[in-house]
């Protein structure tokens, strides 16, 4: 508990630091600057305090600054002061805050849940607790002087929220159900399989084309759950059960995500990912609630005393709030300024990390067998993300009826 306590003042500590790098990347490829702020030189920021340029300060009075919150400088693509001799430090750093924060809340999201009695006992409560957690910080982000700006949403904006956000809290309700009923490690190697979910949720209801070398790549993603799911000691049905239905859910948010940003000026209304997560994760949260007392009601009055009298619901639960809403918007930043082959890498050794890490820590089965699936698995994946750069699928030739006449 105290390292969870120290690691987590340590990342507090660390993030003053990052009001120091450069300014925000677009939102997507999608996202213009605000009219208001096309003209903005771009030696504006921290870069100003670099060399010769300081000089360059009183042309460019502070006032005139839009504010900017710590994750959304962290989002720059200026390489002035995160670049030295050709390596990208800002970026290393975005690595590194997402691993981190990814590997935290799996352990304090799995302590919490034992805490308040596993699968038999809060698992949706502590889900919504958990985006109740994020929804307060978003919440503080805005109301800061200085902080993040309200976007300009319409409430037909807020409507094409809507299914994304149903989208994202079904995956999470799900995944915090499926950790609660069986080993991270096992929950960790099912959700590896989201590709495939993906490729039917695609292929069947987006019309979306998927190569025959993709096809190929399920094989092994499948082969390699089912052969971690043999050894598994703390195999439950729930787990792979809910576990595959996050996977679901995950699928289908991506592409209603997709849908979503196809809005037209919708981007600039929102102004950045940060402000997008806010709204998804309020508008989650609300719509968690009832599916917890459905699930849950019947009981919910002994949570109050549980989580009273118990440290370790308590604070992991706050904690794996924190680490959740954080590692998440880290790794939206981190994706928009890295390549297809990059994400393919960094969450392939995510994973292996997240598994491999807090089974030892929390010491979970670690079967010659299903390490072996875990390994042929989450391979099965990278490649499946690599394969149609590396052998691009051909195009189709018009038929001759289709040609049109000369």
């Amino acid at each position: 508990l105290a390292m969870h306590r120290t690691s987590l003042l340590v990342l507090a500590c660390a993030a003053p630091a990052t009001a120091f790098l450069a300014q925000p990347a677009a939102f997507g490829s999608q996202l213009r600057a605000p009219a208001t702020h096309a003209a903005r030189s771009p030696m504006v920021g921290p870069t100003m305090l670099l060399g010769d340029r300081q000089r360059m300060m009183p042309m460019l009075p502070a006032a005139k600054e839009a504010p900017m919150t710590a994750p959304a400088r962290m989002a720059s693509t200026s390489s002035d002061g995160a670049k030295k001799g050709g390596i990208d430090y800002q970026l290393i750093a975005y690595f590194a805050l997402w691993y981190l924060g990814n590997y935290y809340y799996n352990i304090t999201n799995k302590l919490a849940l034992k805490a308040a009695g596993g699968a038999a006992g809060f698992p949706l409560t502590i889900a919504t607790l958990q985006l109740g957690v994020g929804c307060i910080y978003a919440l503080f982000l805005w109301a800061a002087p200085d902080a993040r700006r309200f976007p300009k949403v319409t409430l037909a904006d807020i409507t094409k929220i809507l299914p994304v956000a149903f989208c994202a809290m079904m995956a999470h309700s799900a995944s915090v159900f499926a950790l609660s009923a069986g080993a991270v490690s096992f929950g960790q190697i099912v959700k590896a399989a989201e590709p495939a979910f993906a490729a039917v949720i695609g292929v069947s209801l987006y019309n979306k084309s998927v190569s025959k070398g993709k096809w190929l790549c399920l094989i092994p993603v499948i082969g390699g759950v089912v052969l971690a799911s043999v050894k598994e000691l703390d195999f439950a049905w729930s787990a792979l059960f809910t576990a595959s239905l996050a996977n679901f859910f995950a699928a289908f948010k991506a592409n209603e995500n997709a849908k979503l940003m196809e809005t037209p000026g919708i981007s600039d209304r929102l102004e950045n990912v940060g402000n997008q997560f806010a709204l998804t994760t309020i508008l989650a949260f609300l719509m968690s609630i009832p599916l917890a007392l459905i699930r849950e009601g019947s009981k919910i009055a002994d949570f109050g005393p549980l989580y009273a009298s118990t440290p370790a619901l308590s604070f992991n639960m706050i904690a794996s709030g924190l680490w959740f809403y954080g590692y998440n918007e880290l790794a939206t930043m981190t994706i928009k300024k890295t390549s297809a082959v990059t994400q393919s890498v960094a969450n392939t050794a995510k994973r292996v990390i997240v598994i491999v890490g807090v089974a030892i820590v929390l010491k979970e089965s670690l079967d010659p067998l299903k390490l072996l699936g875990c390994a042929i698995g989450i391979g099965g994946v990278f490649l499946y993300s690599i394969v149609d750069m590396v052998f691009p699928p051909k195009k189709e030739e018009p038929k001759l009826e289709d040609k049109p006449a000369s």
